[in-house]
This record gives C-alpha cells, sequence and structure tokens, in this order.
C-alpha cells in the first residue's frame, strides 16, 4: 500500500510541475500580450492630413446613427475638432459632442448609446464631458465622441475655439503649419505633438476669454 501510494504521489507531483511550468509559460505570454497592448496604446502615430471636405459628409453619417439612438435625448449633436473647420489640416477623426440638457439625462443617454455600442468610458480626467468608445464601425469615420451637458466649459471651449477658427482664415493657415510641422517632428510621440501645439492653442483661448 505504501509503495502505491508512493507512485501516486510521485505521478501527481510530476503532473502538478508539469502544469506549473506550463501555467507559468502561459502567464508570460499573456503578460506579453499585454505589454504589447500598453505600448500600442501609448505609441500612436501621428498623422495630420490636409483639409479634406468629406469630413463633413463623414460627421453626418455619425451624427445620423447616434441622432437615432438618441432621438430627445440630445439638445445637439456638435462636430468639434479641427476637422470640423473648413481648410484646417487635422489628423482624420471627427470629434462629435453630444449635447444634453445636464447630467440627470446620462443614464438614460449611457442606455441609448451602449444599444449601438458605444460604451462609457468616465470622464477620462476632463470634467463636463463624458467620453464613449466603441468597437467595429468600420463603415464610419474613427471618431471621438464626447456627452457634454449644456452648461459644460469643457463644450463651451470646443465651440468657442472653433467659431473663432472659422472666422480667422489667418488663424486656420498658422494652426495648419504648426500641426504639419508637429506631425513632422513628433510622428510617434503624440504627448510632443499636442505640447508642439499647445502655445498656438493657449493664445487662441487667451484671445477669446477662455
Amino acid at each position: 500500500i505504501r509503495a502505491k501510494i508512493r507512485e501516486n504521489t510521485y505521478h501527481f507531483t510530476n503532473e502538478w510541475a508539469g502544469m506549473s511550468v506550463k501555467l507559468g509559460k502561459l502567464a508570460r505570454y499573456f503578460c506579453k500580450l499585454e505589454f504589447v497592448e500598453v505600448k500600442r496604446m501609448i505609441t500612436k502615430h501621428v498623422v495630420v492630413l490636409p483639409y479634406d471636405k468629406h469630413w463633413a459628409r463623414d460627421f453626418c453619417e455619425i451624427k445620423s446613427e447616434i441622432q437615432e439612438a438618441l432621438d430627445q435625448l440630445a439638445l445637439a449633436i456638435e462636430h468639434v475638432g479641427s476637422t470640423s473647420v473648413h481648410g484646417l489640416s487635422a489628423k482624420p477623426i471627427i470629434d462629435i459632442d453630444v449635447v444634453i440638457k445636464d447630467y440627470s439625462m446620462l443614464d438614460a443617454v449611457i442606455s441609448a448609446l451602449e444599444r449601438i455600442d458605444y460604451h462609457h468610458e468616465g470622464n477620462l480626467g476632463i470634467a463636463g464631458r463624458e467620453a464613449f468608445k466603441y468597437e467595429g464601425k468600420t463603415h464610419l469615420r474613427k471618431h471621438h465622441l464626447y456627452v457634454c451637458p449644456r452648461d459644460s466649459e469643457e463644450l463651451k471651449r470646443h465651440i468657442a475655439f472653433r467659431e473663432y477658427l472659422r472666422s480667422h482664415p489667418e488663424a486656420v493657415r498658422e494652426y495648419s503649419r504648426i500641426k504639419e510641422e508637429g506631425a513632422a517632428l513628433y510622428p510617434f510621440d503624440i504627448e510632443k505633438y499636442i505640447e508642439h501645439k499647445s502655445p498656438f492653442v493657449e493664445k487662441i483661448y487667451s484671445e477669446i476669454g477662455i
């Protein structure tokens, strides 16, 4: 009996050791995948293109789907960011602000957007702006979707900056130059790219008093 117990223990120990080795290799594999994913998220290729008239159409296509899902929950759906300004060079990503009455509407908005595969991420550290991510939607231009209450300071900045640029063509030319220069200097460093154009943005904010 003792011999049989020792034999069974030996086989169990060896099998467990083999399983431990396999689990260790599996853990290292998934850690490697996680590292690659984090690295991929951090190292973003900065691409700035000349203004494309199709960006306005791209916005309308995205807006149509969102408007159908939200119906009366949305007071407005605004095209913001650089692609919303005629003649301005930009990263080819559509920025969209959905305007709601106030935060009492947010839960209903989250539920409605979930039904069309937008998922709430929180404000990502910026008050007055709720971010949403999505997967798929290859029929639409890549976009960033935010939901803002109508009294949001972030929304006011987006709209004011857009309207300033739309009425100042010389600023559009200068901002285009700066953005293209930044993308050429820092094609794989989004933080440096943002730093490069920040003085211009802050100057405009100062001029419009925000």
